[in-house]
């Protein structure tokens, strides 16, 4: 009787454990939630990139122009700009006046009738290039052999490194040179695919190589139109070589004057790469390049 009193007496002053451990697992569960809360905060806190770390993944910079490549572009324009200047000369004190030696050459128009001619009056005399034919011809002579080495030998430096393939057209080339108009007029919203050089580019780049290869051969005509008599007579003769090589250059000026505002459009980023050969791609832009070589985006 005293046994069974001590064991209601147990059972009493002590509970059975998985009643008293119920009470114990909630308080444990009610006193870790806010440290669990803490510790989650904490966690996310680390996930979340600090405003540096932020910044830091924004950009990266990317080799984009070869020493060799901004060589040999910065050493063109010089070479370029003395090689018209000293065309103008010589074409004007050729024909100072449309009654002087006048060819059609120098104008556009039908047969006898003249719409414009190059150049005007105006323009030589606010210039003063009159009367330096020596001085254009000294100039012409001397820099075209410079003129011509730095664009054979930019041809094949593009050739041999393999460069060709990021300026040479390719077969979808015109229909996405037209798109680049587009989006560079605003008409259209499509972004451009991620490539060094669009696909108006290419055709322009590629085109002012051919047009190198075009002053080279109708320069050489009408320099050694005797000496090199085949060539001036492929080209259809002497005035057809001149007449192909005043057009060349009238080109030339509006290739330069188009590169120029595309230029100054794209900003500091691509004329710095042109500099030091480094530019600055979005974070954005990168991912795009990374997962559509296959590669895990950051």
């Amino acid at each position: 009787m005293d046994e069974s009193n001590g064991i209601r007496l147990d059972d009493s002053s002590n509970p059975p454990p998985e009643k008293s451990s119920l009470p114990g697992e909630r308080q444990v569960i009610e006193t870790d939630a806010p440290a669990l809360g803490v510790q989650a905060e904490e966690s996310n806190a680390d996930q979340e990139p600090k405003p540096a770390e932020r910044k830091r993944t924004t950009v990266r910079v990317e080799y984009k122009h070869s020493l060799a490549t901004r060589w040999m572009h910065w050493i063109n324009f010089p070479l370029l700009f003395v090689m018209i200047y000293s065309g103008i000369l010589i074409y004007w004190a050729d024909s100072q006046h449309e009654g002087l030696n006048a060819h059609h050459v120098y104008r556009i128009g039908i047969g006898d009738w003249t719409l414009f001619r190059f150049f005007p009056r105006w323009f030589y005399n606010n210039l003063n290039l009159k009367y330096q034919l020596a001085q254009g011809l000294a100039y012409h002579f001397f820099f075209m052999w410079f003129f011509a080495l730095n664009g054979i030998a930019y041809v094949l430096y593009t050739v041999l490194s393999g460069e060709w393939r990021n300026l040479v057209p390719t077969r979808h080339s015109l229909a996405g040179a037209f798109h680049v108009v587009l989006h560079d007029l605003g008409l259209s919203k499509r972004p451009l695919p991620e490539q060094k050089f669009n696909d108006a580019q290419r055709i322009a780049y590629t085109g002012v190589v051919l047009m190198g290869v075009g002053s080279l051969l109708t320069g050489l005509a009408i320099y050694k139109p005797t000496q090199l008599h085949i060539i001036t007579a492929l080209l259809g003769g002497y005035e057809m070589a001149r007449w192909f090589h005043f057009w060349l250059t009238l080109s030339y000026v509006g290739f330069f004057l188009m590169h120029v505002a595309q230029v100054i459009r794209a900003g500091w980023n691509n004329f710095r790469a042109m500099l030091i050969g480094y530019q600055v791609v979005p974070a954005q832009a990168t991912k795009r390049e990374e997962v559509s070589s296959g590669q895990d985006a950051p």
